[in-house]
């Protein structure tokens, strides 16, 4: 088991910072607008997942419309240290659950749960200018379990669904910005003009 805690408080520490929220992020097309509302889906959907519950309409959830609720500034960190509560539970990382549609080991879907937190985080420090501080044991087992998905063919089907191509970085460089590669980010993405 991980503590989700240092990487729940994190990404809520960074929305007093957030101003802009038509500004561009690493996402591609999703402003930082929609990457906050996807942190709001994602932490609901992932804390039912550890309560071995779906989404109440089935399937996977929608795509971020980036129309954030009124006071999203406390209902996201309320949200976060729900899910980091929820994954503290060590029945939340046995057997198998489903989340977005997809059904998976509990231990898998709190790694995919935990990457979704610190990378979006990662998205939104950056585009905010801001920076992002990922506890080494974090960044640890997610380059293990993103390097464990790897087929002999050098394919990654699980991170393939889930993020775009992997972005190559070199060896030796710091476990979070491998992380970052194999989640098809660059670690030297920056807002331009």
């Amino acid at each position: 088991m991980i503590d989700f805690t240092p990487a729940t408080t994190e990404a809520a520490r960074l929305l007093p910072g957030v101003r802009d929220l038509e500004g561009p992020t690493p996402c591609g097309k999703w402003p930082v607008e929609q990457v906050l509302d996807h942190l709001l889906g994602l932490s609901y959907a992932f804390t039912l997942g550890a309560a071995k519950q779906s989404l109440p309409v089935g399937g996977p959830p929608p795509e971020p419309t980036g129309a954030l609720p009124e006071g999203w500034r406390d209902e996201l960190p309320r949200r976060l240290g729900t899910l980091a509560a929820a994954w503290a539970d060590p029945s939340a990382w046995q057997g198998v659950t489903t989340v977005g549609g997809v059904a998976m080991p509990g231990e898998v879907c709190a790694l995919v749960a935990l990457d979704e937190v610190v990378v979006h985080s990662w998205d939104l420090a950056v585009a905010t200018g801001q920076e992002l501080t990922v506890h080494p044991d974090v960044a640890g087992a997610l380059l293990t379990f993103w390097s464990a998905q790897e087929g002999a063919d050098g394919d990654l089907p699980l991170r393939s669904a889930i993020f775009g191509e992997v972005v190559e970085v070199p060896a030796g460089a710091p476990v979070f910005e491998r992380v970052l590669g194999l989640t098809g980010r660059d670690p030297r993405w920056a807002v331009r003009g």
